[in-house]
């Protein structure tokens, strides 16, 4: 392989179409359909399906026999579905998505969510690097072995549509096509984070998610709040005192040990390499106000607080109005959308359980205490690398970054790695992604670092082809 014209082949078609398609892309407005549930009727998912595809079809023509299909199960978000021949009985997966966070608020004057601005590296707006350059990576990488003739076993890209709403329609497009798919011996997935642009990451773990709205009702109308206060228990107070059943309010612990595991010891020793190669970088990355600081000084537990405990962020309110129109009333309800994030290898699913019946469980006062669950995916911790895979993503490091390899688990969730691992436990996993620091991924000002997405899909590359080799011998 001559990486240097791999190098120039990728690079030439980032600029010359890829980073162009990102930018019609990024305009957009394709919301995960938790976030938006008139999608079918409002067309953007659609319209993302149809630019990807599009452009898909037009790079298919360079790999002789590849197929493309939109398939569309009744009621389910779409999912792009591409197969190109190769040689030899094995199967690599490589995998993303194409649908959207919301807009979040934030953003400065001059950048917005559906807005593509380029600022020297940098493409921001929404989904260009969560997750929508995944498809053009995957096949720039393809075109890249082509180019030089270098062989690669047969590859399936599955772009589904469904993530960032816990990926629910996903497993029954995997069990839709699991005849087509086959038994995949690689998993490349470009839907996560790096903890610095300097070099490739390797994430070796995910944590699961589960979550929902916790609603507590006091009376069937607001009162005066004059008349009322003293007598009837606020319910922002008795929803205050139900989280603190779940978490502590000083430290931000999660109180309740069965929503922990026991850290591997492999996990443990790659979180303390991974603070020697970002030291105080781990917490800088964030956009804190003048005087705030994280929660310890403890690189080595900010990292596995970030990946292997599970930690508790309420993202939304209902019953609280605007401040404008906040008149002296006790509100008759008040509801909050919560997200805890739970260790790799705790089941999702009994965590949303356990947390329903811990904070429904005999309410203060008798009041009206509901939790609706709305997400339960567990969490991934990956399989030991092959030594062939070990040495292959050292060297494409070293060919594409300068510089070697690092590893480190990611706070977030990719729903399918569970699943895969769970249906082909024989597979290898290559997770990696462009999401380093400052990116912001589902909040403003969000941003692709373009040489990274250059650079990781070389590395894609020679990753495949180094597949292939080891598959053959």
């Amino acid at each position: 392989m001559d990486t240097t014209r791999l190098s120039r082949f990728v690079s030439g078609l980032w600029d010359d179409e890829i980073v162009p398609q990102l930018v019609e892309y990024i305009r957009i407005p394709n919301k995960s359909p938790m976030f938006d549930k008139d999608w079918v009727a409002h067309g953007y998912m659609d319209q993302a399906v149809e630019l990807m595809s599009s452009w898909a079809r037009g790079k298919l023509a360079a790999l002789p026999g590849a197929t493309l299909e939109v398939v569309r199960l009744e009621g389910r978000t779409p999912l792009i579905y591409i197969e190109v021949p190769g040689e030899g009985d094995d199967t690599v997966v490589l995998y993303g998505h194409l649908d959207k966070q919301p807009e979040m608020t934030g953003w400065a004057d001059d950048l917005g969510p559906w807005k593509p601005v380029i600022k020297g590296d940098k493409l921001y707006g929404r989904g260009g690097a969560d997750d929508g350059y995944a498809i053009f990576g995957s096949l720039a990488a393809l075109l890249a072995l082509r180019e030089q003739g270098i062989a690669h076993s047969r590859c399936v890209i599955l772009i589904e549509a469904c993530e960032e709403s816990g990926s629910y329609d996903l497993p029954y497009y995997v069990d839709h096509l699991a005849e087509r798919i086959g038994n995949p011996s690689l998993v490349v997935c470009l839907d996560s984070g790096c903890g610095n642009y300097d070099q490739l990451w390797l994430t070796t773990s995910l944590r699961g998610m589960t979550g929902g709205e916790l609603t507590v009702q006091v009376l069937d109308e607001g009162v005066h709040s004059g008349d009322a206060s003293g007598v009837v228990p606020s319910s922002f107070r008795i929803l205050r005192e139900l989280l603190s059943r779940l978490e502590d309010p000083a430290t931000g612990k999660i109180l309740p040990q069965e929503l922990y595991v026991d850290i591997p010891a492999e996990r443990i020793a790659q979180a303390k390499a991974s603070t020697e190669v970002l030291g105080t970088a781990i917490y800088d990355k964030f956009p804190f106000v003048e005087g705030m600081q994280p929660v310890t000084d403890d690189l080595v537990e900010l990292v596995l607080n970030r990946t292997w405990r599970p930690q508790l962020a309420v993202t939304g309110a209902g019953g609280l109005p605007a401040l404008e129109s906040a008149g002296n009333v006790l509100r008759p309800q008040t509801a909050l959308k919560l997200s805890l994030r739970v260790p790799p290898t705790l089941n999702g699913a009994k965590a949303g359980e356990f947390v329903k019946q811990l904070l429904e469980k005999d309410p203060p006062y008798g009041a009206k205490v509901s939790f609706k669950v709305e997400k339960d995916g567990s969490g991934w911790n990956a399989p030991q690398l092959s030594p062939w895979l070990a040495e292959a993503v050292k060297e494409a490091s070293e060919h594409y970054f300068g510089a070697p390899a690092a590893y480190m688990g990611e706070g977030g969730s990719i729903p399918f790695m569970g699943m895969l691992g769970e249906k082909f436990p024989q597979a290898q996993f290559l997770i990696t992604g462009v999401l380093g620091p400052h990116s912001n991924a589902h909040g403003p000002n969000e941003f692709l670092h373009i040489p990274t997405g250059k650079k990781v899909s070389m590395v894609v590359a020679e990753v495949v082809a180094r597949h292939y080799e080891k598959q053959g011998k």
